[in-house]
């Protein structure tokens, strides 16, 4: 019997096979890697006995309107010993003029201005090393400009995480809820991405950060060579850093909701698509084993959509296995997303669940494929 011969007659089975490897492979990911995270207990560290001084820097370029929203909550935190770094990247409206009217009350927030490179020559991550190098602290805390702590004792929470080994610690930065399906998508897509980096740091293997809520040491930094690695990347100052510095021994996570670290999502498609673009660039640099188990999850979950769609087009008499199979799978998704969404206070996210994950695989996947050997020319 010719090959032809078999594979026509049985190219229902081969489907459904091929659809049941796919499954397999997402329960891998679904229960013995979301799974740790969902287990986890969320542990507050704002009690710990030795909090170390921190130097938080912020990046900033033309932003005026966030610095005078949210710095206020930045330089309010409720911790012993702490520097703001505002770093200025050129800004040509009226930022200057907003951060020293914050300096004149608040003796313990600081400017870095850069003024004698062209507007956007350099990536961010010049600024951020200028920041650094600024520092008067060991232990350096990483957010944006547009970011809102949950509470005051959001820097205990981070300064607490850190122990005599640790050198690294994640934290936690959900977008603001708004209105419309963009901010689901936008927020569910960033409690996927916290679930996959908070997970591998708690299986040991960290391979990413969100520079929105991100900690190190200064040491490490410099010991590492900063950003050189990467430098040619505008993107990747959070990720890959920590994709090239992080062990797991090295790094702690921080995700009780007082060290939740807020943002602004983007309001429009276009403005979402080039954000996403961005990040799908700098994930080429890293380690060749995180760009394949990332890999291996998203593609696996397109194509289980994917053959899932074909095999009940093509053969709608077994309908109910097809049916059967993605009811399972969401199940397990709900009983192991559950217990993390309600940690990352995204509970409403669960209704849309089945709706988002569809939009999200795709519209990731797609995005990546466009861009992810594009130039990057934005800070």
């Amino acid at each position: 019997m010719s090959l032809y011969n078999y594979i026509i007659p049985n190219i229902a089975y081969i489907i459904y096979g091929i659809l049941g490897v796919l499954l397999l492979f997402q329960l891998y990911y679904i229960l013995f890697v979301y799974g740790k995270l969902a287990a986890h207990k969320a542990r507050s560290f704002k009690d710990a006995e030795n909090l170390p001084p921190l130097s938080v820097i912020i990046c900033a370029h033309n932003e005026q309107h966030n610095l005078e929203t949210f710095l206020p909550k930045i330089l309010a935190q409720d911790y012993p010993e702490y520097e703001v770094i505002v770093v200025d990247d050129y800004s040509s409206d009226e930022s200057q003029w907003v951060l020293q009217a914050f300096k004149a009350t608040h003796p313990h927030l600081r400017i870095v201005e850069i003024k004698e490179h062209i507007q956007l020559k350099h990536s961010k991550k010049f600024a951020l090393t200028l920041g650094i190098k600024a520092a008067k602290y060991e232990h350096l805390v990483m957010t944006d400009a547009d970011c809102e702590p949950q509470s005051s004792e959001w820097l205990k929470e981070i300064g607490g995480a850190y122990s005599a080994s640790k050198e690294i610690v994640l934290g936690y930065s959900p977008y603001f809820k708004k209105p419309g399906f963009l901010n689901k998508l936008i927020r569910f897509e960033t409690t996927h991405t916290a679930m996959s980096y908070l997970s591998y740091a708690l299986k040991k293997d960290p391979y990413m950060g969100v520079g929105r809520n991100l900690s190190y040491l200064k040491s490490l930094f410099f010991k590492g060579k900063g950003f050189n690695a990467h430098m040619h990347i505008k993107s990747g100052d959070d990720d890959l850093f920590v994709n090239q510095n992080a062990t797991k021994q090295n790094t702690h996570i921080a995700i009780a909701p007082d060290a939740h670290m807020y943002s602004v999502p983007k309001e429009t498609w276009s403005s979402y698509y080039k954000q996403k673009a961005r990040h799908s660039g700098a994930s080429v640099a890293y380690k060749n084993r995180h760009q394949f188990m990332l890999a291996t999850q998203l593609v696996t979950a397109f194509l289980f959509y994917i053959v899932l769609f074909l095999a009940i087009a093509l053969f709608p008499s077994l309908w109910y296995i097809g049916i059967g199979v993605f009811f399972f799978r969401f199940l397990c998704q709900f009983i192991v997303f559950r217990p993390i969404f309600l940690k990352l206070k995204v509970k409403d996210l669960l209704f849309w669940l089945p709706i988002l994950d569809v939009f999200f695989y795709f519209y990731i996947c797609l995005n990546g494929l466009f861009n992810r050997k594009k130039k990057q020319r934005s800070w």
